[in-house]
């Protein structure tokens, strides 16, 4: 990709105030991405692009994160079927975070099997502390076998 594909940083106003696309990418040469149904709102998951993948993003208007466990470039879908079909990019105020709006064909967007990567939540409280914590399902089918779709491929949680 063309390493000028971003404008420069130069100012507090231009990052802020100006039409200039200058995202501030991480000590690691990453953004983070939230990524969301563009209908819904629902928050779908969250990753990373580095200039790579946020340029390839842009042109293709398909969603292509930065695998920090694979260490490689990731088109979301692109094994599995279910592609992240961009309907809106959206940069925050000092354009170190992109949000994703988008359509996922297929309706997941998570490698467990789940719609959205968020399937769980956790309780919470000032009196929390004194019990086991455990873990709520807020999904309650998966909407594909993961054994089914990526067979012998390796899984990216790492521990």
């Amino acid at each position: 990709m063309v390493d000028n594909f971003f404008k420069k940083r130069k100012s507090i106003k231009q990052v802020e105030e100006s039409t200039d696309l200058a995202p501030k990418f991480d000590e690691n040469g990453l953004i983070p991405v939230i990524t969301t149904d563009f209908r819904s709102g629902e928050v779908l998951m969250q990753g990373y692009m580095n200039n790579d993948a946020f340029a390839k993003t842009i042109a293709l208007g398909e969603a292509i994160y930065y695998s920090r466990s694979r260490k490689s470039l990731w088109h979301k879908g692109k094994k599995s079927g279910f592609i992240q079909k961009i309907k809106e990019i959206l940069i925050d105020d000092d354009q170190d975070c992109v949000w994703l709006k988008v359509e996922v064909i297929g309706g997941a967007s998570c490698h467990v099997g789940y719609r959205s990567c968020f399937y769980r939540n956790i309780p919470f409280g000032k009196n929390i502390y004194k019990s086991k914590i455990i873990l709520k399902f807020t999904e309650k089918e998966k909407v594909f076998d993961p054994k089914k779709i990526y067979k012998n491929a390796l899984n990216p949680t790492k521990l």
